[in-house]
């Protein structure tokens, strides 16, 4: 019978969502890389002279141990685990402006999209090169994009962009194709965002070849339907169900205009 792999003694994590859980502690919603999502109970997190509170915050890179789960699940994984402590590693602070709306959009989705205790570690790296491009006002929405990709790749929503649905045919470079979210890539039928077969193909090549700032780049070269197309796939896995932060931005927007 196998066993299960023991979790490493420390390992790194961002904190992507928290909420109290009594007057002096926190539930927090970790993305760790060698564990994926985990919930985990910052116990006395909150009291003044706790150490916990200057560190538990979105989009710091942490170094956290955590200790034996206290509940399983009938599969025999953790639920909920007890953080026994966290230390910043340096680098990345808080965003602000219109990236701090960009990184509580990203986290968001991968609260959304990642079931619990599935290890992405490629998807961590990815998310923590992501962090410091969102301040970038020049590259920061090609960052955007080819994180969205990533997301859907890994998450397997996202189909082959160089061949088409229906026949698995290859595309034409100079012909445009829209994106269906249920079968793939098709010729376009109706009024949608569209992009040339060649754009298609590069980022599929991007996402095979793995490296982000090839994924960036095939974004930038995509150009502004990127976000329209990558928003219908997305608003179509969330169940059509609308994303809070992009809610907020939207209102945000409202008010100052």
């Amino acid at each position: 019978m196998a066993t299960r792999a023991k979790p490493p003694a420390t390992q790194a994590a961002f904190v992507l969502h928290h909420y109290d859980w009594s007057e002096t502690s926190l539930v927090l919603d970790l993305f760790t890389r060698d564990q994926g999502r985990l919930s985990v109970v910052a116990k006395g997190a909150k009291r003044p002279y706790s150490q916990l509170r200057s560190v538990l915050l979105p989009f710091l890179r942490l170094q956290v141990t955590l200790s034996k789960p206290s509940k399983m699940n009938e599969d025999g994984a953790a639920e909920v685990q007890t953080l026994r402590g966290a230390e910043w590693v340096g680098g990345q602070t808080l965003p602000g402006g219109a990236a701090l709306f960009s990184g509580y959009y990203v986290n968001e989705l991968l609260l959304k999209f990642l079931p619990r205790q599935d290890a992405q570690p490629a998807l961590f790296d990815t998310y923590a090169e992501l962090l410091p491009q969102l301040n970038a006002v020049d590259t920061a929405q090609a960052a955007l994009r080819a994180f969205e990709l990533r997301l859907l790749s890994e998450c397997g929503l996202l189909p082959d962009l160089s061949v088409l649905a229906t026949t698995q045919a290859p595309l034409e470079p100079e012909r445009p194709y829209m994106i269906s979210a249920e079968s793939g890539v098709i010729v376009p039928n109706h009024d949608a965002p569209q992009l040339q077969g060649q754009a298609l193909i590069q980022l599929q090549a991007a996402l095979m070849h793995g490296s982000s700032a090839a994924l960036q780049q095939a974004c930038e070269a995509a150009g502004a339907s990127m976000k329209p197309l990558l928003r219908g796939l997305l608003h179509y896995h969330l169940g059509h169900r609308p994303l809070r932060t992009r809610q907020v931005l939207l209102d945000v927007q409202k008010l100052l205009t």
